[in-house]
């Protein structure tokens, strides 16, 4: 009974109040768009610089077939060039500026290409003979790349020296400040959402004051009488962060997977699936704004 007459008090609630429950269900899917974009911009930074930045500073490409570089004018490269590249790496000269280093065979170069670019139709139309054989290099210090590429870059069997990091960087501190302003915005419009739920629970507490009153002069608990109104703030709430969950996976979906991916097939971009990742997030920080703002504001203007 007690059930029966809660869901009565929210659905008489929500219909006297329909237009700022619309409100907030709208403000609320605002909110949290930016905040599941400014997400989405971390998984896809995450994304690309899973195996390049956090493992590859500087990479010594080795000559495969087709090389047209001054070092691979013999050719691809031999064992004992390759040998020689390891054997210089490894000298007093060059490994005081390195920590280590890692050699990538081409299977291994194919098998981390697939895992990078798993979501991008390019990783079919890639074999391993088509990968280059390196040597990833951690320096000490990343300034000092011009040494390693002024000692390696005129070695026979070398095809080219990349400092990887430095063209990463850019990309991905143009990224970061995207998340940022996402970030802000979206706490601006929480904001927002968090003031207009605090309204709409204070006008609606103020249109039922004298059942409110009655109800507690019949005995009902503090829980009961307030429960409905925090339950409409956080119904709407939820409504608005699965807008917003449906939104994001849409914009992976459509625009990630079916446009940008054709446009840039060497880009590896975030899954719809991954999207999904963020969905219980934003329905959890959905109710949590809402219970909160509703109960602070039934604390201070609903009197029981």
């Amino acid at each position: 009974m007690r059930l029966q007459f809660i869901l009565g008090e929210i659905g008489g609630g929500l219909r006297r109040n329909l237009s700022m429950v619309v409100s907030v269900i709208l403000v609320t899917f605002v909110s949290l768009t930016f905040v599941g974009a400014a997400g989405m911009l971390q998984l896809q930074i995450n994304q690309m610089k899973g195996y390049w930045y956090d493992k590859v500073q500087v990479a010594i490409f080795l000559c495969g077939e087709g090389s047209t570089a001054a070092g691979c004018a013999s050719g691809p490269v031999t064992a004992e060039q390759q040998d020689n590249v390891r054997t210089l790496l490894e000298s007093p000269a060059v490994a005081q500026y390195i920590n280590d280093f890692q050699f990538e065979s081409k299977d291994d170069a194919y098998k981390h290409f697939k895992e990078q670019f798993s979501n991008s139709p390019i990783v079919d139309s890639v074999t391993p003979d088509q990968l280059p054989a390196s040597f990833r290099i951690n320096m000490k210090d990343p300034e000092k790349y011009q040494i390693i590429s002024e000692t390696f870059a005129s070695q026979p069997g070398v095809e080219t020296v990349i400092d990887q990091r430095q063209v990463l960087e850019r990309l991905f501190s143009v990224m970061n400040a995207a998340s940022l302003v996402a970030v802000i915005i979206a706490g601006v419009m929480t904001v927002c959402a968090i003031l207009l739920i605090a309204t709409t629970i204070r006008l609606s507490a103020f249109s039922r004051r004298r059942e409110t009153g009655i109800m507690r002069l019949v005995g009902a608990s503090k829980t009961v009488i307030q429960l409905p109104f925090i339950l409409e703030g956080v119904i709407a709430a939820v409504i608005g962060a699965a807008l917003a969950s449906g939104t994001l996976w849409a914009v992976a979906h459509f625009f990630l997977g079916e446009y940008l991916s054709k446009q840039y097939p060497d880009t590896a971009f975030i899954s719809p699936a991954q999207t999904l990742l963020l969905a219980p997030a934003l329905v959890g920080l959905g109710v949590v704004l809402a219970g909160t703002s509703s109960l602070l504001t039934l604390r201070r203007y609903l009197r029981v």
